[in-house]
């Protein structure tokens, strides 16, 4: 009897968290470099987006590496948008990291420790490395078995025969017990197209030839199709794939502590920090694959979000840090003026010690504009899916203006529940205005508080 099988109607169901900066897509530049007022997302801040939109022209020509840029500004002004909007200009192939200056006072690393690891997670190393493997369409697989040898009623592989076809020759190649297993494990069968490392025997199943009898047989099959493969069985092949200096570094790290095994078999911890003679040894080992032609770095970008929150101690490491040879670009993000920096009693241009400003360029971000916060609500709305009326749109601008762009997109979201609550088809000014009185923004929830100061309790 045929399986039923019946056609479910289309409807999205891939998971969707609408963030922040969702609705960003890139710095909203036109080709002469200049900003658009509305455009990829982004409104208003024209000055820092054209800014943004050199340094990311830089960091694409590999000459911004080592650089620091300081994004200020008063709260709410874009500084994060900015560093996202940077990311996507910059592409998937640029490693792009953000973190939170608090993020450094972990309980089990040093706070350097946790920089080190940010910055060498910036730095990607694209690799280009020629193998011999045998790759072609498996038209014929005979797997020999042996007794086990501590039970002899249960059979082990102990040898495989292959026969690989592409579209130039076919050859049959014999393989150990190795092999033979993978090739069980990986549920090679004809018309599987296989790839075999000569030096290493590492089998890679690439997928269902579509030119095999079992490729043109299913309509239904969950194997990615692929072409049968063309030249000879026995090739060399160019493999290019993208590493971190800290991918190599924890590499490294395993291969000396034998995988982890030592705590495992022993006892021992392993440890949660990478020695620096292993750092060193990998940017030695890259500097020379870069020497050779085999390697090129992709410098990135480290964005520290509320970077006064980091103490002297990591100012001084970062200082250090960028001035050695493998260093991606440091955004450093921040809200405050003239504060002192963690860790002193001195006071200083948003807490960053001189020496660091001064190898600093800066990037300012001002107050957004009436019509820039109703231009964001308006892409905040179209991006949560939500329909609002003018009049709503415009108190909500209003109150936007009044207290913050955050607030406000803030009670878009909540009166767009309130509009689907009373089975409003789109937001109304009486869903704002029931929202703005039920929540309280940072003025109003103060002068709350002073209101009942003597009630509260000081601890």
């Amino acid at each position: 009897m045929m399986a039923e099988i019946r056609e479910i109607p289309g409807r999205a169901t891939r998971f969707e968290r609408i963030g922040a900066h969702t609705h960003i897509k890139g710095l909203g530049l036109d080709e002469n470099m200049k900003a658009v007022k509305v455009k990829d997302g982004m409104v208003g801040q024209e000055k820092a987006r054209e800014a943004a939109g050199l340094v990311v022209q830089m960091i694409k020509e590999g000459k911004m590496s080592g650089k620091t840029v300081i994004l200020a500004g008063p709260p709410g002004t874009g500084k994060t948008a900015i560093a996202v909007a940077i990311s996507r200009e910059l592409g998937p192939n640029v490693p792009f990291i953000q973190m939170s200056g608090s993020e450094i006072y972990s309980s089990e690393k040093k706070k350097t420790e946790v920089l080190i690891e940010a910055i060498r997670k910036c730095i990607g190393v694209e690799i280009h490395e020629m193998r011999k493997v045998y790759e072609g369409e498996v038209v014929g697989v005979d797997i020999r078995t042996a007794p086990h040898p501590y039970n002899p009623y249960q059979k082990v592989p102990e040898s495989v025969r292959l026969t690989l076809k592409t579209t130039k020759q076919e050859k049959t190649i014999e393989a150990g017990a190795s092999i033979a297993q993978q090739i069980i494990q990986l549920g090679v069968t004809e018309g599987s197209v296989i790839q075999i490392d000569a030096e290493t025997g590492r089998v890679a199943n690439l997928g269902l030839s579509i030119e095999s009898a079992k490729g043109k047989t299913y309509d239904v099959d969950t194997r990615q199709k692929v072409p049968r493969p063309d030249g000879d069985v026995l090739k060399e092949k160019e493999f290019v794939y993208t590493l971190t200096l800290n991918d190599m570094d924890e590499i490294h790290a395993q291969r000396r502590l034998g995988g982890g095994l030592f705590s495992l078999l022993m006892g021992g911890s392993e440890t949660k920090e990478i020695d620096p003679e292993i750092r060193a040894a990998v940017d030695e080992s890259v500097k020379k694959l870069v020497d050779e032609g085999k390697a090129f770095i992709h410098p990135g970008v480290l964005f520290i979000d509320d970077s006064h929150l980091l103490d002297l101690e990591a100012f001084s490491f970062l200082g250090r840090a960028l001035e050695s040879e493998l260093v991606p670009i440091i955004i450093l993000a921040t809200n405050r003026g003239i504060t002192t920096i963690r860790g002193t009693d001195v006071k200083s241009p948003m807490g960053f010690p001189l020496d660091l400003i001064d190898r600093s360029v800066i990037i300012a971000t001002h107050e957004y504009d009436a019509e820039s916060i109703m231009e964001i609500l308006r892409i905040r709305a179209r991006e949560e899916k939500v329909t609002i009326e003018n009049d709503a749109l415009e108190k909500l601008t209003k109150i936007g203006a009044e207290t913050s762009l955050r607030y406000a997109v803030q009670l878009l979201s909540l009166a767009a529940q309130n509009a689907k609550i009373q089975k409003h088809d789109s937001v109304t000014l009486e869903d704002v205005e029931r929202v703005d009185a039920l929540f309280m923004d940072t003025q109003k929830a103060t002068e709350h508080l002073r209101r009942y100061e003597e009630k509260l309790l000081y601890h």
